[in-house]
């Protein structure tokens, strides 16, 4: 392989980093803060980041799915062990503060999967489990989604 290729490759895997990472809330290039993330962020039923990894259009390092769920590694971990988990279908679920009864099976097994995938990584000392709502609390993107963080002693009160 030529040198030119590698860097066009390396371009382009850092262009999709670059994208994957917008729609993040932590500090990029682009975002200065998680503040700005969030607020930069609209709320919106439309396609997100994570229905172009559902879709396998983005990758992704996936460390659980099953008909419902996917669990993949976050790309700006907080802890040694960060994985999101999102429901595969968003039925308007772009955040908890959006769920209605209809929503009870789906959130319930978000959270049945966490428990799983805790499990299979290994972390039997604990682990945390936080859902992003708003602006205010940093989402910024608007797919509900659960963060499982593990792998460290954990700080009270959060944020």
């Amino acid at each position: 392989m030529k040198s030119s290729d590698k860097r066009g490759r390396a371009g382009d895997i850092n262009s999709r980093l670059d994208i994957l990472a917008s729609h993040f809330c932590f500090s990029s290039p682009r975002m200065a803060s998680e503040k700005e993330a969030a607020l930069a962020a609209t709320p919106s039923d439309s396609p997100t980041i994570f229905d172009k990894i559902i879709n396998k259009e983005i990758p992704a390092t996936i460390v659980y799915e099953d008909d419902k769920v996917l669990a993949f590694r976050d790309i700006a971990p907080q802890a040694p062990t960060h994985i999101l988990l999102i429901p595969k279908v968003k039925d308007g679920l772009t955040g908890l503060s959006k769920a209605e009864e209809r929503h009870t099976e789906i959130l319930g097994h978000l959270l049945y999967a966490a428990k799983l995938v805790a499990k299979q990584e290994g972390l039997d000392d604990g682990f945390r489990v936080v859902i992003n709502d708003g602006p205010n609390a940093c989402q910024s993107v608007y797919h509900i989604h659960v963060h499982l963080l593990g792998g460290r002693q954990m700080n009270w009160p959060p944020g």
